[in-house]
């Protein structure tokens, strides 16, 4: 193993806690960064940037209604779409902590959540909320706060759940992909979960959920070898308080965070006691910064397309939110050509991870979002420089360049542009190693 040297162990705590590096975030040392990072308190960047209020979707018109009718509910309904997602991810360049930034995104794609079914943009930003005050906390409050969201519950039918026809999506999803994984439920424990999350039911022109008592089901449930009375709550702690519920929630942040290498055992258990009874996730991020495998420079992970454009617009100082609407228009699309885009998972798993997101047509759509973000930063610190390649790698955070890129950037150091822009696709940024 090769540890990292300081100055990289900084960067990658920024690229893993955060979404990469400002200028001057490398002159400072681990410890304080990562006590930075971790530690909360104010954020004015955040501040300034709060999330938008959006009005209720329209009610969706008749199957009568004319199609100018139906075209106008989906246009609106697209637009607070357009918005929420322009808003996070300005929110993401602007966070001065950009770890609850990161780790709201990071559970997004944990407990995801479609706007495509969803149908309700203020619906999916309530849920961003909810996410994002809890994305350091206790992952009990957050998974209490998850099987009830209105958001979840639209996407995975829970309004369809009533007792004597309990809807079982959002039981089994919650066991297998949230909270214990494949193997650890039978399918009996799915249908008696689900009774116990009969009843919930959300309006896409509300902002909350209600249990309506009359389809809650209040007979004896057996879930998981125990038996009960439970409701949402109380079966929320028997599944967290299941021992393959820890090892599987370390493994899940682990694999975004540190590696797609599973810990070894030692490591798991040492990550699972920090975890603890509380389920602290700053306790678990700051254990794991202190694993030896995250100071190992062999450990890469591939940027998603929003860690890697969110982290080019903060290395780069530029606001999203302070472009013209035809380039954030761009730049979304450039998102959706590399197959990511928030608020729209693919499915209830979530998005992949790994080399999934290096394919050509993914590489072509990078390459015009970093042209995007470049025509529009301030590069005079990298023109007036007499290495201009090294002055890229240092505004973008890159510890060295292989003799390959080098070479491929030397080429075009003439323009300083042209230079950044390659500079951002090459892969010592596109992977975080």
């Amino acid at each position: 193993m090769v540890v990292l040297s300081e100055r990289a162990a900084v960067r990658r705590l920024h690229d893993r806690l955060g979404f990469g590096p400002r200028a001057g975030d490398l002159d400072r040392g681990f410890a304080e960064t990562r006590d930075r990072l971790l530690g909360g308190g104010p954020d004015p960047g955040a501040a300034a940037t709060p999330m938008p209020e959006l009005a209720p979707p329209p009610d969706r018109p008749g199957k009568n209604a004319d199609q100018a009718a139906k075209q106008q509910a989906r246009t609106t309904v697209q637009a607070q779409a357009t918005q929420a997602v322009g808003w996070w991810l300005d929110r993401m360049v602007a966070a001065d902590l950009a770890s609850v930034e990161r780790l709201t995104w990071f559970w997004h794609g944990h407990f995801a959540t479609g706007e495509q079914k969803v149908r309700s943009p203020r619906l999916m930003l309530a849920q961003n909320g909810t996410q994002r005050e809890h994305a350091l906390g206790s992952f009990t409050d957050l998974a209490r706060a998850m099987v009830v969201d209105p958001a979840m519950l639209l996407w995975l039918d829970g309004n369809s759940n009533k007792a004597g026809k309990p809807n079982e999506n959002l039981s089994r999803e919650f066991m297998e992909l949230f909270t214990l994984g494949i193997g650890h439920y039978t399918e009996d424990d799915v249908r008696e979960a689900a009774r116990a999350l009969t009843g919930w039911t959300a309006r896409r022109d509300a902002t909350g959920a209600q249990l309506v008592a009359k389809r809650h089901d209040n007979g004896v449930k057996h879930i998981l070898g125990a038996g009960g009375d439970f409701d949402a709550e109380s079966f929320v702690d028997l599944v967290l308080g299941r021992p393959e519920s820890a090892p599987f929630v370390v493994g899940r942040i682990w694999s975004r965070l540190v590696s797609t290498t599973p810990p070894p055992p030692d490591t798991l258990s040492r990550l699972v006691a920090a975890y603890g009874s509380r389920r602290d996730i700053t306790a678990l991020l700051r254990a794991i910064t202190g694993e030896a495998a995250f100071h190992d420079s062999a450990t890469s992970l591939v940027k998603q397309p929003v860690e890697w454009l969110a982290g080019l617009l903060r290395a780069l100082g530029v606001r999203p939110g302070g472009l013209d609407e035809k380039t954030r228009t761009q730049l979304l699309a450039a998102l959706r050509g590399m197959g990511q885009v928030p608020f729209q998972p693919p499915s209830v798993g979530g998005w992949a991870a790994g080399g999934a997101w290096l394919t050509t047509s993914a590489g072509v759509a990078r390459l015009h979002a970093a042209q995007l973000v470049t025509a529009h930063a301030d590069l005079g610190a990298v023109a007036k420089a007499r290495d201009k390649v090294a002055a890229i790698g240092d505004l973008l955070g890159v510890d060295a360049w292989s003799d390959r890129t080098r070479t491929a950037l030397s080429g075009v150091a003439g323009n300083v542009r042209q230079l950044s822009t390659v500079a951002a696709c090459a892969p010592e940024y596109a992977v975080s190693g």
